[in-house]
């Protein structure tokens, strides 16, 4: 059971670690992209917190993974299930690192244009989407 209760921690930790970078490369951005506002005496846009918050929803899939993974402990194969939350939690880490990424080009871009916000936004759904697929195949492998 314990190799099995690993990958059940593993699945969240690893989706938070990915978002916890993706805010740090993200966070130095949007305050960066501000900061070039204030130095011009231009309106910071509080729209760039969209990009800011992006990373966080993996952590809800690594959440909602681990809680479907612990439910398998018992019933799934021990091995399955820490193959689940290991390779999905860093799978969903990337997903968030990436999105942090893209995140901080974007804010970049919309501050020096104030132009592209949605087609930033459906960019940075593709990677979203990345996490969900996996967090909802995975779910069902060891279901």
């Amino acid at each position: 059971m314990d190799i099995a209760q690993m990958g059940v921690g593993a699945a969240y930790a690893l989706a938070a670690a990915g978002s916890g970078w993706g805010f740090f490369v993200v966070g130095q951005a949007v305050l960066g992209a501000w900061k070039k506002c204030y130095a011009q005496n231009k309106p910071a846009p509080y729209i760039l917190m969209v990009f800011f918050g992006m990373p966080f929803s993996q952590n809800i899939y690594g959440m909602i993974l681990m809680n479907s993974l612990k439910d398998a402990v018992g019933t799934a194969d021990p091995g399955l299930i820490m193959g689940a939350g290991l390779f999905g939690g860093i799978g969903m880490g990337m997903s968030a690192l990436s999105q942090g990424i893209v995140s901080a080009v974007a804010a970049d871009a919309y501050v020096a244009t104030g132009k592209g916000f949605v087609n930033s936004i459906i960019c940075l759904g593709v990677i979203e989407s990345v996490a969900l697929f996996q967090m909802v195949f995975l779910m069902g492998l060891v279901s």
